[in-house]
């Protein structure tokens, strides 16, 4: 698969170019409304959170710094969820494509996954203009970025491409995970600081993989500090094994995939 996707490499490129402008067609921003959305989603939790209901990021007297919190976590949470999202749908969405043209299937959740990190990259540049605004000049830990890009979507191409596979033999599976990821997101630190979960359920944090990975983010863009790598082992360990998993499970289920489709 790996030999298939270096030989359809062009294809792969010329595939998330077309999926990029395909997106937006006819529309007069087109990729600026991928940014748009989650800044967008991000402001309206600060103006609810921060100025309706008060709330203050702990150990920062800055008024922007909350704001800033918030646009951290989403730029992290965006990623993930999207690639996790299209990637489960996308062998439905184009079970013709797969009919008609011989390609290798694999190329169609990797396309999926690099139209998400440009679609990212453009967020972080927005994010980084917005900071400017806020009076926060992005600091040398922006340097960390890449690792958690790397990561998050790492994690998230293969527990996606796994969901993708089942979803064409079980329609139910895209149903449950729009409801499961909302209620990750909450139970992620993302609109709140980790700081303020009760003792109680410090646990569910805990076992929360995403949670290291946001801080990532967290971390870098709001306290310019540089992540604690420590945290770290866990998810890499299960962003290999997701990763591993779910090629094999595509391998397998690939000669019947069209079928079910």
């Amino acid at each position: 698969m790996l030999s298939a996707l270096w030989r359809y490499r062009y294809f792969v490129m010329a595939s998330i170019v077309g999926e990029l402008r395909g997106r937006f067609a006819r529309s007069r921003l087109g990729l600026l409304w991928s940014i748009l959305h989650p800044l967008a989603q991000a402001a309206i939790f600060a103006l609810v959170l921060a100025e309706v209901l008060g709330a203050k990021l702990g150990g920062i007297d800055d008024k922007a710094a909350y704001p800033m919190y918030l646009l951290a976590g989403m730029a992290a949470w965006t990623l993930f969820s999207e690639i996790v999202s299209r990637s489960m749908t996308v062998f439905i969405e184009y079970s013709a494509t797969l009919k008609k043209i011989a390609f290798p299937r694999i190329c169609l959740p990797v396309i999926v996954w690099g139209s998400a990190l440009v679609n990212h990259a453009l967020l972080l540049v927005a994010i980084a203009v917005v900071f400017l605004f806020l009076g926060k000049v992005p600091g040398v830990a922006w340097l960390a970025l890449p690792l958690g890009i790397l990561l998050i979507s790492v994690f998230a191409f293969g527990l996606g491409m796994l969901l993708g596979v089942f979803n064409v033999f079980v329609r139910d599976i895209g149903q449950a995970v729009g409801v499961v990821l909302q209620l990750w997101f909450w139970l992620t630190p993302i609109v709140y600081p980790v700081s303020v979960v009760p003792d109680h359920l410090r646990w569910v944090i805990n076992l929360n993989p995403m949670v290291p990975l946001v801080e990532i983010y967290h971390e870098a863009m709001v306290f310019d500090r540089w992540p604690d790598f420590a945290p770290l082992i866990v998810p890499v360990i299960l962003s290999v094994v997701l990763l591993v998993l779910s090629f094999m499970v595509f391998k397998r289920a690939s000669p019947e995939l069209v079928d079910a489709l």
